[in-house]
């Protein structure tokens, strides 16, 4: 019984590993095995990373919405906690988006939440 060669079946799975690790430093672009190895470690760190990225936004987001909170007199926590007791029902992405762009109606914002405590 003749043995069973690798040929096209093996070259195209390592081609396809080889593509994938396209741009990587020294031999884990050329070499399949250091490159398989680096490329299942960089799809674990983009399965990771993103979950990451949403966690990562929402913590920008509340920096941003403290400190213009802090500027209009209240504390992140004040703020959000006096526009849910005014029925202001508005998410963390849109505030900060208001923080940046329209110091305004942010600061309309501020005075419906510090309203909640007097």
């Amino acid at each position: 019984m003749p043995r069973v060669k690798g040929g096209t079946v093996t070259r195209r799975r390592r081609k396809k590993v080889i593509k994938l690790a396209k741009g990587y430093y020294g031999s884990k672009h050329t070499l399949y095995k250091v490159a398989n190895q680096q490329v299942m470690k960089s799809l674990m760190y983009a399965f990771r990373d993103r979950r990451q990225k949403k966690r990562d936004f929402r913590k920008l987001w509340i920096t941003r919405i403290n400190a213009a909170a802090r500027m209009n007199g209240l504390s992140y926590s004040r703020l959000m906690h006096g526009l849910k007791l005014a029925g202001i029902d508005v998410n963390r992405k849109m505030l900060a988006e208001l923080a940046v762009s329209d110091a305004n109606a942010f600061t309309q914002l501020a005075e419906a939440a510090k309203k909640q405590f007097n």
